[in-house]
């Protein structure tokens, strides 16, 4: 990742001294996986979702382990589970056009155009956004397993898969018209970039104080961050505009869960549901760290969507 050098939203640069790859080394880079997240996870949640923390969870005299869930604690589990659906759907979106395409996250064919676009911001883009993907996917059907397992309720939001999303070319096609989320129309709230940048203003301190927006033209009118149809492909400067969209929206999404689990982890009374929001939560933060800093290399430009007309990046 490269570093952030200053304050600014727009105009952070990319470090000078590391050196540029060429674009046959930067697709051998991206396609090389180390390792299965899925596989690894899957082996290992149910072990760590036990271990992790073990000292300190086992003296919480309030959480108590039972061979069923409470309502209360299938409850806890359940909202998580339905919220990771939903980000899931986002992120298999951002996957099928600028993700690696691979048995991971199957479904998508990649769009050249915007993946380039997106790797203008980020030379790994498509490692993150692909990572990224495997552990919302891997969150909620780890959730839902386990609600099942102990005889409780899994979210379901299928019947509510019915937006339309993208059409350009390297979406998933059984997809389309079948989305939870709709990427092409979004007002995104960037002040989390101002929030602990700000040394008048603490957040903490000062949870009063209107912070302001990183990305003003964001925060008004709506904007699409993949490319609707291959006709926002035709003009780079635009292209590069729903990129840098993307790359603010990205982080958008991944702060709600920095908060959410340790949130729901304080209301658990089962040992085993605690421990399970407590192992998850560190994921969605680590998220969030890594979108914040790729966020700052989306380069500064002046756009205009063809479609709304709307002023959408500056």
């Amino acid at each position: 990742m490269k570093a952030i050098n200053n304050a600014t939203a727009n105009g952070s640069s990319r470090s000078e001294s590391a050196p540029l790859e060429d674009n046959s080394e930067k697709k051998i880079k991206a396609r090389k996986r180390y390792i299965s997240r899925r596989s690894f996870l899957g082996k290992t949640i149910a072990l760590g979702a036990g271990t992790v923390g073990a000292g300190l969870l086992g003296s919480i005299r309030t959480a108590e382990a039972s061979g069923s869930l409470s309502p209360g604690d299938a409850a806890l589990l359940r909202f998580p589970a339905a919220l990771e659906l939903i980000e899931a759907d986002f992120w298999i979106q951002y996957n099928e056009l600028g993700g690696i395409q691979d048995n991971e996250v199957p479904g998508g064919r990649g769009n050249e155009a915007y993946t380039n676009a997106l790797e203008l911001i980020e030379d790994e883009m498509q490692d993150y956004i692909h990572d990224n993907t495997d552990d919302e996917i891997t969150h909620h059907q780890f959730l839902n397993a386990y609600l099942v397992s102990k005889g409780a309720a899994p979210a379901n939001l299928h019947p509510f898969r019915t937006l339309m999303g993208s059409t350009a070319t390297g979406v998933n096609p059984n997809k389309i018209g079948h989305r939870l989320t709709n990427l092409t129309q979004l007002t995104i709230d960037t002040s989390w970039w101002t929030r602990y940048r700000d040394d008048s203003h603490n957040p903490d301190l000062n949870p009063n104080h209107i912070f302001p927006q990183a990305v003003p033209s964001l925060f008004v009118n709506q904007h699409t961050a993949i490319p609707r149809t291959d006709a926002d492909t035709s003009d780079p400067n635009f292209l590069q505009a729903i990129a840098n969209t993307a790359a603010f929206h990205f982080p958008t999404i991944e702060q709600g869960g920095s908060s959410l689990y340790p949130s729901l982890a304080q209301r658990a009374t089962d040992v085993e549901v605690l421990r399970i929001l407590m192992s998850i939560g560190p994921t969605e933060t680590m998220h969030f760290q890594t979108w914040s800093d790729v966020a700052g290399n989306a380069p500064p430009l002046t756009a205009v969507d063809p479609v709304t007309g709307v002023r959408v990046w500056t």
